[in-house]
């Protein structure tokens, strides 16, 4: 086993293929496939599954992968400290439902990098589409909600992925909208006093279920709605069309200025904003440092944090963990 076969499966891991990853290392397909082999072969173990589809790793696979990594980020800082060799270049992805929030955290992120070469990757995208990568590992981190409504259908499924949810606050229902809004200057709204204008939701692709959505009260009847793609169409909608989303309220004006204000919602549902995790995973110091600057963004805007060693992993009938 070398460093070099090491760095192969975190290249592949971070590449999504096989293919993709060779033209990164600038080796041949079969040259790090026959890498790959050699080394289950050593280890006796199967760390790819290879499909018509692609590959996945393992669940031994997913554990020699956090093993893989601390190797390599302690041999980091041995070249560095002994023959004078600058960081290695920073790796983290992020998968998020579409929270501004989890940007501004990302920004921060950003901004406190200490090394010239990174390669960064944020995904706003869809509930299903979140869990895979998590569970695949192309993202270290997935950030979506948990409802009564959702919770034991998504806890099911993290479960059955070997995933992990680790709450980081509950918020009570809110909706985006414009500052200009007719009912912008209510302290409480109901669905029944907006019924009368655009519903705005994310639209959720092949796994197009109300257990997916990414909106409290997804079973309502919106007598008006409208689907999309992406948080900057969204909230462009939000003021052009007077319409609104459902959401957790906590906005961030560095990021999208004051046009968009949260009022809250009349609903007894309440949403559990937290962040999954694949299980005997070593996460990297980068996404280390996104958990915090997550909790401080939360923290700045006014919630109260969850315990920080709570996690959901599994459900039973009445859907608690």
């Amino acid at each position: 086993m070398t460093l070099q076969q090491l760095k192969y499966v975190i290249e592949i891991v971070n590449a999504g293929s096989i293919n993709e990853a060779a033209r990164r290392l600038f080796i041949t397909q079969p040259s790090l496939s026959g890498a790959v082999k050699e080394l289950e072969k050593e280890l006796n173990i199967r760390i790819f599954s290879r499909t018509a589809r692609g590959i996945t790793l393992t669940e031994e696979g997913a554990e020699f992968l956090s093993y893989a990594r601390q190797v390599i980020e302690q041999a980091d800082l041995l070249e560095q400290r002994y023959l004078n060799k600058k960081p290695r270049r920073q790796l983290c992805t992020i998968s998020t439902q579409h929270y501004a929030f989890a940007v501004n955290a990302f920004v921060r992120l950003i901004q406190d990098c200490e090394t010239d070469e990174y390669e960064f990757t944020l995904r706003e995208t869809r509930t299903y589409e979140i869990i895979e990568d998590v569970r695949n590992l192309r993202s270290e981190i997935g950030v979506l909600y948990l409802s009564p409504f959702n919770r034991q259908v998504i806890l099911k499924l993290l479960k059955e992925n070997r995933l992990q949810f680790h709450p980081l606050f509950e918020a009570q229902p809110h909706v985006f909208i414009s500052r200009e809004h007719p009912l912008a200057d209510r302290t409480r709204v109901s669905l029944d006093e907006l019924a009368p204008y655009p519903y705005l939701s994310f639209e959720q692709g092949e796994y197009n279920s109300f257990y997916f959505s990414e909106e409290l009260l997804s079973t309502a009847v919106h007598p008006k709605a409208i689907h999309v793609t992406d948080r900057a169409t969204l909230f462009n909608l939000v003021i052009g069309l007077q319409g609104y989303t459902i959401s957790s309220g906590v906005l961030s004006t560095d990021l999208n200025g004051d046009n968009i204000i949260s009022v809250p919602l009349q609903s007894d549902e309440k949403m559990l904003v937290g962040y999954i995790l694949a299980d005997k995973i070593q996460l990297s110091t980068e996404a280390k440092l996104y958990i915090s600057q997550l909790q401080d963004v939360i923290r700045q805007g006014g919630l109260p944090l969850c315990e920080p060693d709570a996690r959901l992993t599994a459900v039973d009938n009445g859907g608690k963990a």
